[in-house]
């Protein structure tokens, strides 16, 4: 769907589908490895429930107590990008804003739904942070990522709570939280910041991306809202089990230490493209996500020199606020990286000054 010159439906999948398909994969943001065998032998086992209709009690209980929060403030959804959609249909909200750069979904679910959406556009110069100001006070829908996507900018949680305003719904996307050490700065499980909605994905640590399962944390109000725009039956068996298993102790405790290993990945990547700063390459820093964004003279040109090499990346300008001399790149393991990085070497080569 082209908005004002940006494909809001373009994301990473497209990168590695069709003639893409053999490519090694830095285009989409999905841990790679994944799901662990302990997981798929979870999701092999619930084949066997198939006949019965989805019960997502447990789930949504597990949840809740993953958060410290009342089964009442937790939705089970077909991954956050269900939510955006939920949230488009149902609030009755007049003027809705997106930050951007950002995931585009929340923007597009948004126009489908109706809604005439307003950008607040972050600013390279001021390293695509955010400035609560810049957030027009009669906004009574804001949506935010934390970390985001693709500036790999994690916002500082009492930023992001300032924007917060009685008769306001505040989203924040917190998928790539899980892939913080820490998780330092998010805002699920609190309860204290009025109108607060955050959004959670299990398909990006767990590579969970073709079973569809994330959760939506709110008042109790709101989630009954968006629960009655669900269809019945929403979430399969194998996602609801996914769902409980991703936040029982032991996958919290094997996430916490693939964030460490993310964190470890992505300045081993960081400090390779940094010796193409002479090719007039800058890395966004400081990155947090499990992904970085860069902007590189011609980087449309060294995209398809990176096809022809085997690399997929993802392009940047399909988001809001960036142009065609952004490129995506997810963070892999260094022997990946270290291929990606010759790669790239040959491709600036090729795309010429």
């Amino acid at each position: 769907m082209p908005t004002e010159g940006h494909d809001l439906r373009h994301h990473g999948d497209a990168e590695v589908r069709d003639d893409g398909s053999a490519l090694i994969d830095l285009a989409v943001n999905v841990r790679a490895d994944t799901p662990p065998a302990w997981l798929r032998e979870h999701l092999a086992a619930s084949l066997g429930s198939l006949a019965a209709y989805p019960d997502g009690r447990a789930a949504r209980a597990a949840v809740a107590a993953r958060h410290g929060l009342p089964v009442e403030r937790v939705l089970l959804t077909a991954g956050a990008a269900e939510a955006f959609v939920l949230l488009a249909r149902s609030l009755k909200v007049r003027r809705p804003v997106v930050v951007h750069p950002q995931f585009t979904e929340p923007e597009a679910a948004l126009r489908d739904a109706g809604h005439t959406v307003d950008r607040v556009l972050l600013r390279e110069e001021d390293g695509f942070r955010l400035d609560p100001a810049a957030v027009p006070e009669d906004a009574d829908l804001v949506v935010i990522g934390n970390p985001t996507n693709p500036t790999s900018v994690l916002h500082p949680a009492a930023a992001v709570a300032e924007l917060a305003r009685p008769g306001r719904t505040l989203v924040v996307d917190e998928a790539f939280m899980d892939a913080v050490p820490g998780e330092r700065e998010a805002l699920a499980g609190r309860t204290d910041v009025p109108g607060l909605v955050v959004l959670r994905s299990l398909t990006k640590t767990w590579g969970l991306a073709g079973l569809r399962i994330g959760y939506v944390l709110a008042a109790p109000e709101t989630v009954a809202d968006l629960e009655r725009a669900q269809p019945l039956w929403p979430v399969s068996t194998p996602a609801l089990v996914a769902a409980e298993a991703c936040v029982s102790p032991r996958a919290l405790a094997e996430a916490a230490h693939a964030a460490h290993r993310v964190a470890a990945d992505r300045a081993h990547l960081i400090a390779g493209l940094r010796e193409f700063a002479p090719a007039g390459l800058r890395v966004m820093e400081p990155a947090e996500g499990p992904f970085v964004l860069v902007r590189l003279p011609g980087a449309d040109g060294v995209r398809q020199h990176l096809r022809d090499l085997g690399f997929a990346v993802r392009r940047g300008d399909t988001f809001p606020g960036l142009g065609e001399e952004w490129l995506r790149l997810a963070v892999r393991d260094r022997g990946t990286v270290r291929g990606f990085l010759e790669a790239l070497g040959r491709a600036v080569d090729l795309a010429g000054p």
